[in-house]
């Protein structure tokens, strides 16, 4: 006999238990919910905050009203982590803000010695790094993507200060790069790095087969100093995805900033409970720096720089076989074909040109154009360029206001007046010099390192300034009579990198840029092969060129995998059912060659014949061998 008793909300049944629906419903759903918090936490996982208080020189506005005396003493006592090495002998390493000129720091040169330490420290962090999950790994990227969209003004400004960029360049450059790099590992890294199946041939059918990416170890980033942040944070951030410690070498030219963006990541890593000694900086000049690249524990290395160094680095690497992915620059060429509407390129065309100082691998460095639109191009990039303002973008002494500048500082003078021979140069064999030319004095900030943005136009393209990366703002336009020669003239430098085609007609753009020999093209656009352009970026790319311009790619899945080491593995589908057996015919001692050969034979052929009729006699000569 059953009892039923009717409640205000819900019914009871004494052999039935709990009956009502809406309670029901709540269980599943409570349920649901639990089962995809289980599946997604990773993607529910939040950030962890942590804290970087900014270096004292990042203020409103510039404070430091002569050069003070360098001194190590002071840099030893505020450090605390070298108090016991004697100064006598050693190197040290002075910043200055090539804006301003104001002294920055002087940090001691890393020795021989201290970079093997840290090499160690970082080897010895990566065993207990190696077995953290995806959902930890993501962890630091979230928390690194969520303090330096917090913190980006701050971010720009130390960027600014040692490079002297201006805020503009340090946002496009710098900080979005950098987010959508994060973003992207968050988002993609986990697919990159997961095993991957492969498909087998007939005769392998019962095989399964999967490439798996491992850790390799300790990796190294040798990177240049025109994006300190960026240049800093993405190998490192890539590093630590894959399952590696990194050991990243800085530019001695910004090494102040680099110390601040490299102990962020450090923070970050201690926050989220894994050991900060992942990630090790070096500074040290180039003399010293082969106790990296010649490390039997380094077991990649990326660098980012001059075709020079770069070789020096890539025979280093051949002591103990080391990877090396070489970036070394370029000469990027921008083709314009006929008829191409160029005021509605204008704006790109400039800020491939005079982004950043002109200091980009990626830069246009070239302007090809051809003969019936020349003078209208000319034109019009002789009106902008002229309007361009150098300058510094932090606020000014006095009267607090942030001055407008378009154009910050290079980073040091030093190659003004090779850039003013190869403009004279230019000008004495024919070319039209409209627009700067020259260094540029600031009214006071006279010792900053400014050089006018400049435009050489009627070029030749086989003249020093045009065989030769400026790395400067500095816009060449040369002419071109047929799509044909334009083709060659692009492709006539040594390097190799990057390239825009600019075109009414798309396939036409795709025609030239599927001969054009570089590692990326962008149609109708600068730089979007990679996150220079001011409104698309994307990281799922490779990045890197051919030639003089360097091998490897770093950046996109290539990129990533390019940090690990990959295995192949096969094991069998059905194990319990069927594995690989050697036929008696095939068996050690063979008995007959002959008769081992026909096996072999007639297996080919009736695997790999065209047409039945062959591989039915092939299958023929396969069973009869088999069964003498």
């Amino acid at each position: 006999m059953s009892h039923h008793y009717r409640g205000a909300d819900y019914d009871y049944d004494d052999e039935g238990g709990v009956i009502d629906p809406v309670w029901l419903l709540t269980i599943c759903f409570a349920l649901g919910i639990w089962l995809v918090f289980n599946r997604y936490q990773s993607l529910l996982n939040r950030a962890i905050f942590f804290r970087l208080a900014p270096p004292p020189q990042i203020k409103e506005t510039w404070t430091a009203q002569k050069l003070p005396e360098p001194s190590l003493e002071a840099h030893l006592t505020t450090d605390g982590l070298l108090p016991s090495i004697p100064l006598e002998g050693r190197k040290y390493i002075t910043a200055y803000d090539p804006a301003t000129a104001y002294h920055l720091d002087t940090v001691l040169a890393d020795t021989p010695e201290e970079i093997a330490r840290k090499i160690r420290l970082a080897y010895d962090a990566q065993k207990q790094w190696i077995k953290t999950s995806f959902h930890d790994r993501r962890r630091v990227m979230r928390s690194l993507k969520k303090w330096l969209v917090d913190n980006q003004e701050t971010c720009a400004k130390v960027a600014c200060r040692d490079t002297g960029k201006t805020m503009l360049d340090a946002a496009l450059g710098e900080i979005i790069t950098t987010c959508s790099k994060l973003d992207w590992l968050i988002n993609h890294g986990e697919r990159v790095l997961s095993p991957e199946k492969r498909y087998n041939n007939l005769i392998m059918f019962y095989k399964s087969s999967y490439v798996h990416y491992e850790p390799l170890g300790v990796v190294s980033a040798i990177v240049s100093w025109n994006y300190p942040l960026h240049n800093a944070w993405s190998p490192i951030v890539a590093a630590l995805f894959a399952g590696n410690s990194v050991v990243l070498k800085c530019s001695e030219n910004v090494v102040w900033s680099t110390t601040w963006f490299v102990q962020a990541i450090r923070e970050c890593l201690r926050a989220c409970g894994h050991d900060e000694e992942l990630v090790q900086l070096v500074c040290c000049y180039p003399e010293d720096a082969s106790a990296l690249t010649k490390s039997p524990f380094i077991r990649h290395i990326t660098f980012i720089g001059s075709e020079r160094v770069g070789r020096i680095v890539a025979q280093d690497a051949t002591e103990y076989l080391t990877p090396v992915t070489l970036e070394l620059g370029g000469k990027d060429p921008a083709i314009i074909l006929p008829s191409t509407d160029l005021e509605k390129y204008i704006s790109l065309l400039m800020r491939g040109v005079y982004q950043n100082a002109g200091q980009n691998c990626i830069g246009i460095e070239r302007i090809l154009v051809h003969e019936s639109q020349y003078d209208e191009l000319f034109h019009l990039f002789t009106e902008r360029a002229d309007k361009l303002r150098p300058g510094h973008s932090l606020k000014s002494p006095g009267d607090g206001v942030a001055p407008v500048a378009d154009v910050g500082a290079m980073i040091s003078g030093e190659r003004f007046p090779g850039l003013q021979h190869a403009i004279q140069d230019a000008v004495e064999a024919g070319a039209t010099l409209t627009v700067g030319g020259e260094p540029w004095m600031h009214p006071y900030l006279e010792r900053g390192s400014y050089f006018k943005p400049t435009l050489v136009g009627d070029v030749n393209p086989d003249s020093d300034i045009a065989q030769t990366e400026l790395f400067a703002p500095i816009g060449l336009v040369i002419k071109y009579e047929t799509v044909e020669q334009a083709i060659e003239i692009a492709n006539g430098t040594r390097y190799g990198l990057g390239a825009s085609v600019f075109g009414p007609v798309k396939d036409e753009c795709l025609k030239v840029a599927k001969r054009l020999q570089c590692g990326m093209v962008a149609i109708n656009d600068f730089g979007v092969f990679y996150e220079t352009s001011p409104h698309v970026y994307s990281q799922d790319l490779p990045f890197g060129g051919t030639k003089y311009s360097g091998y490897g790619r770093f950046g996109g899945p290539e990129g990533l995998r390019a940090l690990t080491n990959t295995k192949a593995i096969v094991y069998d589908r059905w194990g319990w059912a069927i594995q690989t057996t050697i036929p008696a015919v095939l068996d050690y001692p063979v008995r007959s060659v002959t008769q081992s050969w026909d096996f072999i034979s007639g297996l080919v052929g009736f695997l790999y014949a065209d047409g039945w009729r062959t591989r039915i006699d092939a299958l023929t000569k396969l069973i009869r061998a088999s069964g003498r």
